[in-house]
């Protein structure tokens, strides 16, 4: 037929760049938690690694390490003693809240609730 071009289906499914990259950095574990904590306010390293249950420092550490890297997080440093390193949002890592709570909402309504420890 004139004028009809040839149309690939396959093309128009393809993902997303901006979802793989956003999936690459926050779909890593305890990514999502991590930011998620952080929402609330800025936060010492022990005070994250009591937040989120299960996590070794090496993998707090590595995480965050990645999250500032990434520009999502803030390190920052307070001369002691004793030496203070607190961790607090970019103006990046802060835009991402809506999209967690939304994410957040999701999963109670669709996952099944997962353990939690006795007191929380």
């Amino acid at each position: 037929m004139a004028g009809e071009r040839s149309h690939d289906v396959a093309a128009c499914k393809r993902v997303d760049d901006g979802i793989t990259r956003v999936f690459q950095l926050l779909g890593k574990r305890w990514t999502g938690p991590i930011v998620s904590v952080l929402t609330a306010g800025p936060a010492y390293f022990v005070a994250l690694r009591r937040a989120i249950p299960g996590i070794s420092e090496r993998m707090l550490s590595d995480r965050l390490t990645e999250l500032v890297a990434a520009g999502l997080v803030v390190r920052e440093v307070y001369e002691g003693p004793p030496l203070r390193v607190v961790y607090r949002l970019t103006e990046a890592g802060a835009a991402l809240e809506p999209a967690l709570t939304e994410l957040a909402g999701w999963a109670k309504t669709y996952l099944a609730d997962g353990e939690r420890p006795e007191g929380c």
